[in-house]
């Protein structure tokens, strides 16, 4: 079939095949449609569509597989636009006993049920079953494995969180060596800094890096890949804050490993007159965070119990027993301001991070009047890390959340955080981040479950400014998508999750990212059997 339109538009011919006569002669009008267009062109798509049904019929006598004629125009266009969908191959009996629900009960005791794919198939071929029957095998078969398969992902998560939540052995040894040590040898109890170097330790035009942790490994590592990678480490001050129980530990350390010429400073929380002085805000929501959490939540085993609630929903709700979301190491950042009155900037590092870069540049970022430099984590390339905002931390069916945050807008990332302190004291930030807290304490936490950062972005929430992605890179502590090339490009890695580099279940390929910044053959070390791996 042939169509031949004329160049002035006003000749319409349809030629049936070559060498037959003219079959349609149309004649166009300039300005109107006449009558007998009209007619002719219902006349030549009456016979199309009757062209394309019998193709289609004749691929369907055929039973082709694959569509290779416009036949199958007809095939797929034809039921939709007359409303129908086209018949299933499978048995409808098949899908009513598979969409018909199975209690976990009913397979209790069950000795009869396939437990392998080999086994069905098996049971199939040497059993002529009928289509009920065999929906009824494959439905049990598939609910039986999917519950094995939630019970081991829930003991799974389970085992994280204890190993996670727990001091593995070898770290309680060595803060055990170092108190001892600290006790025998006066070499141990060194005042840090020595005191021609305290002047600086207020000096504003030294590079100020704040660390807080109750981890003595974690923070060596932190403190010795700051200092290893430092450009002018001679113009590096690390003040390390710790509790008072790790304080002997923390200060034998370093005492004991000085990382001349960076200057170092430890300090326990109870040496800083303004945290001496009374009430401090963030102990006393810690302490109602805890009896919140005491009265509701039912420990581990209650949480695991639940069968109705999927495994990463339970996974989620484990991790807010971790210790550390109710650990003054983890919220005392809040407070910078207050414990560091005399400094205008730093840089706030987690205990789980490494450096791999000189950080001296982050004091030429122009921060733009803003409080925090950070990187966002809603623009990364990797999606299961860098593709978190404020709803992926904030409950924003509660009214109070929904009201006044966008639930689209990007995150940020705590871990390494420059600080304007400057900035920060002619803010109420840190009145607000109590606020909330408090906020959520009186609704039962139902605001957000767990963390410092929820509250950290609806404190710094406007104050934050977007810093390059290379200076922070995250989740090397619950992912293990991130290969070790791509790791080694970033100017600081961050283990955040449950998989921390000092414990058992780090991920290995990562894990020498961080070992590497530790002396094997120091004699704490080697006393308490740290391993590379």
């Amino acid at each position: 079939m042939q169509l031949h339109i004329s160049p002035s538009l006003r000749h319409v011919t349809v030629f049936p095949g070559k060498g037959v006569r003219e079959f349609i002669k149309v004649r166009v009008g300039a300005r109107r449609v006449s009558y007998r267009m009209l007619f002719y062109s219902l006349l030549f798509f009456t016979f199309l569509l009757r062209f394309v049904f019998v193709l289609s019929t004749v691929d369907s006598i055929d039973g082709e597989t694959k569509c290779s004629t416009i036949g199958c125009l007809g095939k797929r266009l034809g039921p939709r636009i007359l409303g129908r969908r086209l018949d299933s191959a499978v048995p409808e009996v098949i899908f009513q006993v598979l969409e018909q629900p199975l209690g976990n009960d009913e397979l209790k005791g069950r000795r009869d049920i396939p437990q392998t794919l080999e086994e069905f198939m098996d049971e199939v071929k040497n059993t002529r079953l009928d289509a009920k029957t065999f929906a009824l095998k494959l439905r049990e078969m598939v609910t039986l494995l999917e519950q094995r398969t939630r019970n081991a992902k829930i003991q799974e998560y389970l085992y994280r969180h204890v190993a996670s939540s727990s001091i593995p052995k070898q770290l309680h040894c060595l803060a055990l060596r170092l108190a001892s040590e600290h006790s025998t040898n006066a070499a141990a109890r060194l005042q840090l800094p020595s005191p021609e170097l305290v002047p600086a330790l207020v000096d504003n035009s030294y590079f100020h890096f704040v660390l807080a942790s109750d981890n003595v490994l974690a923070a060596a590592v932190v403190a010795n890949s700051l200092v290893q990678n430092a450009l002018r480490p001679q113009k590096f001050v690390m003040h390390i804050i710790t509790d008072r129980k790790t304080f002997s530990p923390m200060q034998a350390w370093f005492s004991l490993h000085p990382l001349s010429p960076a200057i170092i400073e430890v300090k326990a929380l109870h040496h800083f007159d303004w945290f001496a002085k009374g009430k401090v805000p963030v102990m006393e929501a810690m302490e109602k965070d805890q009896r919140v959490r005491s009265q509701f939540r039912g420990g581990s085993s209650a949480i695991v119990s639940n069968n109705t609630e999927k495994p990463h929903i339970i996974a989620a709700k484990l991790q807010t027993l971790s210790p550390k979301y109710n650990s003054v190491m983890n919220h005392i950042r809040i407070h910078l301001p207050e414990l560091f009155p005399s400094l205008n900037k730093v840089v706030f590092l987690d205990d789980d991070i490494v450096v791999q870069s000189d950080l001296s540049p982050l004091w030429d970022i122009d921060m733009n009047g803003k409080v925090n430099g950070a990187v966002e984590t809603c623009r990364g390339e990797d999606r299961f890390v860098m593709s978190k905002k404020l709803k992926s931390y904030l409950n924003f069916s509660h009214p109070l959340i929904s009201e006044n945050f966008n639930p689209n807008e990007c995150a940020w990332a705590y871990g390494m955080n420059i600080f304007d302190l400057e900035a920060w004291r002619k803010t109420n930030i840190s009145t607000t981040y109590h606020h909330w807290v408090e906020e959520n304490l009186k609704s039962d936490l139902s605001l957000w479950q767990l963390g410092t950062l929820p509250p950290g972005l609806i404190a710094f929430h406007g104050h934050v400014h977007v810093i390059d992605p290379f200076w922070h890179m995250l989740g090397l502590g619950y992912q293990e998508n991130t290969s070790l090339a791509d790791a080694e490009t970033a100017g600081v890695i961050h283990f955040n999750g449950r998989a921390k580099p000092w414990l058992d279940i780090a991920f290995p390929q990562l894990r020498p990212l961080w070992a590497k910044y530790i002396n094997f053959s120091d004699k704490f070390i080697k006393g308490c059997h740290i391993r590379a791996s």
